[in-house]
């Protein structure tokens, strides 16, 4: 697969080191999520944000074709909305929350209900 920066992918990960995360992108492809691109602010314990074995859905932000080095982040994919995905599970409550809100806001607009 020709792998492009900016690309959102699904990877699987395969290590943990104290200083990033290894994941799979394929079957001959491993990237890395630097420490710093797990997510905004200090990471204490890479642990507490992914476990070996899980899918994870990662931005490439580079990609080194002499060494086949493969940068990615984490904390890219959260930042960008287009991206959050809702299980089919929850699609009556995706279709609903608009609504509720609406709601709830001329709930506690109204003067009769303070």
């Amino acid at each position: 697969m020709d792998w492009k920066e900016g690309a959102i992918v699904t990877g699987v990960v395969t290590g943990i080191q104290p200083y990033g995360v290894f994941v799979s992108l394929d079957e001959q492809t491993q990237g890395l999520i630097h420490i710093s691109e797990i997510t905004d602010g200090y990471v204490k314990n890479i642990y507490d944000y992914v476990d070996v074995g899980e899918s994870v859905r990662v931005k490439i932000i580079a990609v080194d074709e002499k060494t086949k080095r493969i940068s990615l982040s984490l904390r890219d994919v959260d930042h960008d909305a287009t991206n959050i995905e809702t299980p089919s599970g929850f699609q009556p409550l995706k279709t609903q929350l608009e609504k509720w809100i609406t709601e709830a806001k001329k709930k506690y607009n109204s003067p009769n209900d303070r």
